[in-house]
């Protein structure tokens, strides 16, 4: 078994900016040379958050918004009365979607379906440099 890992950097806009990491997790793959196995995708970090949805405008908006809903910016968390730094939302958002995703690996591709993609979502406040690191394992 072969074990290959990469990062991917870039910089977010701040609150609910999503990045399609799809094509830079796929070159990962590329560059391991592992046609079978799996690619693990981790956010560093514990405002920000991985998943795979259809990345198209209406969803770009809607989870970030829904994430809002279920987990408003509020003072009343106790990160917010121990720090005062306003995104004590932000790391119970991130928490809830999770800082990771693994994919299979076929053909030296990730399996997903057509309208699946994979995401990075900024949970913070603010703008943030972000590092994720790729992992891919198999054969």
């Amino acid at each position: 078994m072969a074990v290959y890992q990469d990062h991917i950097r870039f910089t977010t806009h701040g609150h609910g900016d999503m990045q399609d990491l799809t094509d830079r997790v796929q070159q990962a793959i590329q560059d391991s040379g592992i046609q079978a196995g799996m690619v693990n995708v981790f956010n560093i970090g514990s405002t920000g958050a991985i998943g795979a949805i259809e990345f198209e405008p209406g969803l770009k908006q809607d989870l970030p918004d829904l994430l809002n809903r279920l987990i408003p910016p509020s003072q009343d968390y106790g990160h917010e009365q121990a720090w005062h730094d306003g995104n004590g939302h932000s790391h119970l958002q991130a928490t809830w979607l999770g800082p990771e995703l693994t994919v299979p690996i076929t053909a030296g591709r990730p399996v997903l379906g057509t309208w699946q993609q994979i995401f990075h979502l900024e949970c913070d406040n603010k703008p943030r440099s972000r590092q994720v690191l790729v992992t891919v394992y198999g054969e």
